[in-house]
């Protein structure tokens, strides 16, 4: 499935339901001596050169003093016990020591350094681990540099902005015993970054495998896009009245299944805890119905429900929070004694469902689910052991009751969407928990790679893209961040003819963004995919890729941020020409004295047409007719490709118009 990391294909993703508003800012320890934001500890790196951030939080209207290296600042923390402050700015180096003091006493951080600092966001492919990429042996072991330092966010799913991370998270200088859990895309752009710019390197590592660009975008910039305005505001209803928000979410759904199913009406009573379920056949699931053994189930598309019963102590009842069930295939609704505690709507994505106080009682607890399969196996697809209530104290409870089953409609081709707050299409809910409490801490470029989970819906992406980069630059005060966006790769079928490609269109509106936006570099992977795996292992490729678009971006260098970029085509006689820049001393082709994956597009009906190198354009000889409107190459999900640039960069995807006329 796109977006998938290593850690889904082995189970541990989870769908997480926020239900609650967001916290604030961690407080004071309990002796009362005030404490630095989590994204702050020792081995940090600062950016260097502009004015340095820091905050936290205290006893409220403490008197505090903030010292780093040299530098000393006073101030004082607010009514509700949160502090921000700002010390002058410093050149690279270190190791420094940072401190707040106050009336309790003297938080200090040691071997602080003062350098450049990355954000690297996104989902699966910048997710993937330095462990897993090719090559990884000989880049791990080489790994020690104590100026290279990286911080990785924890998932976190939140319906209001944070102004603290929810979990505890540590800087870590590069070894080999820590770097093999970094990304591996941001590792190795900071790697090379690191040898040509000789400072101190941070990256910090803010990503979700599967998840939408919908996610990312703060509340404030989102809800401007129209489509998503009433999600957005159902995300805001669930951070101030979750219990509402959830109800117009559950009424929504019934709605739609009273559109939809007969039956539906009548077999709500099967949510209730006192129905009597004893006529329905019993099964204990341990993949899709289809593969459970059951004739009836064989063949099944559509809707079934199942029951079980858990029974608590009343110690487990008072201290049970969440409900996991693994994934499920493909929409579900689950009540736990009537009470509706989440819905999904993706079959790869775990059920972990946050459940009300007082859902769960002392004696038998009953949990119901209504599940539509989405015409592939359905139903609780994991193994049992998966199952089970979840408790603040951190206990697992498995649920080790057979499930009753009772079938419903039969139904091919029906979908539901998910609740807006649900991962991992949410709506501005990673923005929220993962993007948010960075906010204030100073960066030198953001590298993005995201697109999989948004390659069925590339025009929306025109717009969410560019809204993307400057919400990020409106959010963390920098209004020229530089942003570099990983284009999508080479993945899924390969085209014997020319046609319509997902991918390819995701592609386009990739470059188109980035072309319009001067601050912003595109770093083309088509040659370095897997067809046959969304997650391609030649990070290293791709991370040295970002690292020059970031020293042409980020960096001023004279050099081009990437290969080869199609910018015009023209007619001349009997053939089309397409001319380039970018192309670093020429353009070559490799195995073939011809450039292959351009085509020629009369209105929706595209030919391949080969293509010979002329100085620093490819002619498409014969391919100018006068019907001929486009001129698109490597326009396909997986593309074989061979033209790139003397230094050994690929020509990067595109579509360009034809103009009329001779």
């Amino acid at each position: 499935m796109p977006g998938l990391t290593g850690k889904n294909v082995m189970g541990a993703l989870t769908l997480l339901t926020a239900c609650a508003a967001a916290p604030a800012a961690a407080a004071s320890d309990p002796a009362g001596r005030p404490v630095f934001a989590r994204v702050f500890s020792d081995h940090a790196v600062l950016q260097r050169d502009r004015p340095i951030t820091v905050w936290g939080s205290a006893d409220p209207a403490q008197q505090l003093s903030v010292t780093l290296g040299n530098s000393t600042v006073a101030l004082r923390a607010d009514k509700t016990g949160h502090w921000r402050t700002r010390l002058p700015a410093m050149a690279a180096g270190g190791p420094y020591t940072l401190t707040v003091s106050g009336a309790g006493g003297t938080t200090t951080l040691a071997d602080i350094k003062l350098g450049d600092v990355y954000l690297c966001g996104g989902q699966s492919n910048m997710e993937f681990p330095a462990r897993l990429s090719t090559g990884s042996w000989n880049g791990i072991v080489a790994a020690p540099n104590d100026d290279m330092r990286f911080l990785t966010i924890a998932h976190d799913s939140e319906p209001a902005p944070l102004d603290d991370l929810k979990h505890p998270a540590a800087w870590q200088i590069v070894a080999p015993d820590t770097v093999g859990d970094a990304s591996a895309v941001c590792y190795y752009m900071a790697r090379s970054l690191q040898k040509t710019e000789k400072v101190p390197i941070g990256f910090i590592h803010s990503s979700w495998g599967g998840t939408t660009i919908q996610s990312w975008i703060g509340a404030a910039s989102l809800r401007s896009y129209k489509p998503f305005e009433q999600g957005v505001a159902a995300v805001s209803l669930m951070a101030s009245n979750p219990a509402e928000a959830m109800a117009r979410e559950g009424q929504k759904r019934e709605a739609w299944w009273d559109a939809h199913d007969p039956d539906a009406a009548a077999q709500r009573a099967w949510i209730a805890p006192g129905y009597d379920d004893s006529a329905w056949s019993s099964m204990v699931p341990a993949g899709s119905w289809k593969e459970a053994g059951i004739p009836a189930l064989a063949d099944f598309d559509g809707v079934a429900w199942f029951r079980t019963t858990v029974t608590l102590t009343e110690a487990q009842a008072k201290a049970a929070n969440r409900l996991a069930l693994g994934p499920i295939d493909t929409y579900d609704t689950a009540w736990v004694n009537g009470v509706r505690v989440g819905s999904g709507s993706i079959a790869w994505v775990w059920r972990d469902y946050e459940v009300p106080a007082g859902a769960f009682r002392a004696g038998p607890n009953v949990i119901v689910l209504r599940v539509l399969s989405g015409g592939q196996g359905g139903g609780l697809t994991g193994q049992p052991k998966v199952r089970g209530i979840g408790t603040a104290d951190g206990q697992f409870i498995p649920i080790a009751s057979p499930w009753r089953y009772k079938m419903g409609m039969r139904a091919r081709g029906l979908s539901i969407a998910s609740s807006p707050w649900a991962v991992p299409t949410s709506l501005t809910t990673l923005y929220n928990g993962m993007i948010a409490p960075l906010a204030g801490y100073g960066f030198k470029l953001a590298a993005w790679y995201q697109g999989e989970a948004n390659a069925d819906k590339a025009a929306e992406y025109r717009t969410l893209l560019p809204l993307l980069m400057r919400d990020w630059r409106k959010n963390f005060a920098q209004p020229y961040l530089p942003f570099l966006v990983v284009q999508l790769t080479s993945y899924g079928a390969v085209a014997a003819s020319p046609g319509k490609s997902d991918w390819a269109a995701l592609r386009e509106a990739q470059a188109q963004s980035v072309a319009a936006d001067p601050h912003a570099g595109l770093v083309v992977t088509i040659d370095v995919g897997d067809r046959t795996d969304i997650h391609p292992s030649q990070k290293a490729v791709v991370g040295e890729r970002l690292a020059r678009a970031a020293r042409a971006v980020a960096y001023g260098e004279p050099v081009t941020p990437g290969g080869p970029e199609a910018v015009g085509v023209v007619r001349s006689g009997n053939d089309l020409v397409v001319r380039f820049k970018n192309i670093n001393g020429g353009l070559r082709t490799y195995s073939a004295n011809v450039a292959i994956g351009f085509e020629a597009c009369i209105a929706d009906r595209c030919s391949y047409v080969p293509g010979t190198i002329q100085s620093d354009s490819v002619v498409l000889g014969g391919a100018n007719r006068p019907e001929v409107t486009r001129v698109r190459y490597a326009w396909a999900d997986a593309p074989f490709v061979n033209l790139y640039s003397a230094d050994d960069l690929p020509a990067a995807p595109f579509e360009l118009p034809v103009p009329q006329g001779s």
